[in-house]
């Protein structure tokens, strides 16, 4: 295989920013397919979730944006984030759900709140009862992201687009806590317009788990892509992780996580095809993995397809002992991988688990401190420092 080179932002930084999953639209379960109500998507179990990530020493958690039972991201989100003693929170956005300027406010307000510990997943799919194609999508979330930065930028709005058409000469109830540029933007993306806004706009660019040969070629490709706007993007890996003290009793609780899917592979169609983004070529990709897959669902060593059975989205797990796990993490992170996302079953016990055996063998830290992106004195935004007007 050729080697390309791939240019990465934070190439030179030792370690990774490691991230949980708050399973706030209705995805936490110990059996996939089987709903249990200990682990519904309330306000209980879902902030427990993300309040033991904080403590046990995660740096950031994705809050998922999803129209179906579960709730909603901001809310939760603010909710939570006064709770916080350490960790980001990476919320998800669709854009389009909330005119930009008034976005741009709810997020500032959160951004201080956090002090300065806000992350933002852009994420284009269709608003629930519509439907645009693919190329319209992005182009609204590139308005969007244009308008967002303006008002973190400038001391006015001028924007005139297809979607928006916007002329603010205040932009001061949108200003964030974090400097230089705002809070950082993660995306995921694999049609040609999604790469093109990652890398015009992003800071990082999500992948989900495939072979480690066609994540570099997302790779290089992005990396590219990004060359030619004079920006050099971060990458990052949305993945499961099912980690325990032997090889076996990993396999075994994969094997058992996906027990009653295999009696019921029906129940694992209803799930898949359950989300807006059912039917978009990243899920496709996921597919086609699974289906080259040997027949114990492993594509390489270690990386497991068979959760794919019954999720949409991100597909597959780390499966096996600590050292194991960890040795592919670091293979990830040698390819330039700088950020990932676990998740697992049921989320607070793998949380611990992955807290408890992999964890602290990794040095971890956080992308907005690394990226000069939270200031060092309170700044002059009106929810800080600055003047009330």
């Amino acid at each position: 295989m050729t080697i390309r080179n791939i240019d990465i932002r934070s190439r030179h930084l030792e370690g990774a920013e490691v991230a949980w999953f708050a399973p706030i639209c209705n995805g936490d379960d110990a059996l996939l397919g089987r709903h249990d109500i200990r682990y519904k998507s309330d306000w209980a179990n879902t902030s427990n979730v993300l309040l033991t990530a904080d403590r046990l020493g995660y740096r950031n958690i994705l809050c998922p944006s999803s129209y179906q039972v579960g709730q909603d991201t901001l809310t939760f989100a603010s909710a939570v984030a006064p709770l916080t003693s350490n960790i980001n929170i990476l919320a998800a956005i669709r854009c389009g759900e909330v005119h930009p300027p008034m976005l741009g406010r709810a997020l500032a307000t959160l951004d201080h709140i956090l002090k300065g510990r806000l992350i933002l997943n852009i994420i284009s799919s269709d608003l629930p009862g519509t439907q645009l194609d693919s190329s319209q999508r992005y182009l609204r979330s590139r308005e969007v992201i244009s308008i967002l930065k303006q008002g973190w930028t400038q001391d006015y709005i001028d924007f005139k687009g297809e979607f928006y058409n916007i002329q603010l000469d205040n932009t001061k109830p949108m200003q964030t806590y974090q400097q230089n540029g705002g809070p950082l933007l993660y995306f995921g993306g694999y049609s040609p317009a999604a790469v093109d806004l990652c890398a015009e706009h992003c800071d990082m660019y999500l992948m989900w788990p495939e072979t480690k040969e066609r994540l570099r070629e997302l790779m290089y490709n992005m990396s590219s892509k990004a060359k030619g706007y004079q920006r050099k993007v971060d990458f990052g890996l949305r993945i499961h992780v099912i980690v325990r003290e032997t090889e076996a009793e990993a396999k075994a609780a994969a094997k058992q996580l996906m027990s009653y899917i295999e009696k019921d592979e029906a129940k694992g169609k209803e799930i898949r095809e359950r989300a807006l983004d059912a039917k978009s070529y990243g899920v496709s990709r996921q597919a086609e993995m699974r289906a080259q897959a040997d027949l114990d669902g492993f594509i390489e060593p270690h990386l497991w397809t068979g959760i794919g059975k019954a999720r949409s989205g991100c597909g597959a797990a780390i499966v096996g002992n600590p050292d194991q796990v960890l040795a592919t993490i670091k293979e990830y992170m040698d390819m330039g991988i700088r950020g990932f996302i676990f998740s697992g079953y049921p989320h607070l016990d793998e949380c611990k688990l992955f807290a408890n055996y992999v964890l602290p063998k990794i040095k971890t830290f956080s992308m907005p401190e690394v990226q000069g992106r939270i200031p060092l004195d309170n700044p002059m935004s009106p929810l800080a420092g600055g003047m009330r007007n």
